[in-house]
């Protein structure tokens, strides 16, 4: 069995979607970054690369390709399973919170799970999402980032 964490953190920004857990989120801001900014899904393939010791997705996904401009995270996450399955480590199961002040999260929680299963190769059952806010401290509390933690379990 091996064990990895995950973090990631974006600033929230006009004029572009908001994209957790390979959902898009209705919201008047959206998050800032190089691919699509998917905090959530960042934090869960740094949790699975991290477990099997290999490099995070900046290695694979780096933000200086021009190719990789606004490439779903979804694609990301499927690497990463690519990756440690050549390892011979299959994934049992993903923890994950989500830390942001605004918008609600929890009406969108299910329909994560249903994408994020689906990349990950796992039933719905085997992802848990968390959502908490920053109680008002800090860039996150100010609702100018959202950030996302993960933990995961690989097995072989």
């Amino acid at each position: 069995m091996r064990i990895g964490t995950g973090y990631d953190i974006h600033r929230l920004v006009e004029d572009r979607r908001l994209v957790l857990g390979g959902v898009e989120i209705p919201y008047h801001k959206g998050l800032l970054g190089h691919s699509d900014a998917d905090v959530l899904s960042h934090a869960i393939a740094d949790a699975i690369l991290g477990a099997a010791g290999l490099h995070d997705i900046g290695h694979f996904f780096p933000d200086t390709d021009p190719k990789l401009e606004g490439i779903d995270s979804q694609i990301i996450l499927r690497k990463a399973i690519d990756e440690v399955s050549h390892l011979g480590y299959k994934l049992q199961n993903v923890d994950s919170t989500l830390i942001a002040q605004e918008p609600k999260i929890g009406p969108h929680i299910n329909s994560m799970k249903r994408v994020l299963s689906n990349s990950l190769g796992v039933t719905e059952d085997s992802i848990g999402i968390k959502a908490t806010t920053n109680e008002g401290v800090g860039d996150i509390g100010k609702g100018l980032a959202i950030a996302a933690q993960a933990a995961c379990l690989l097995v072989n």
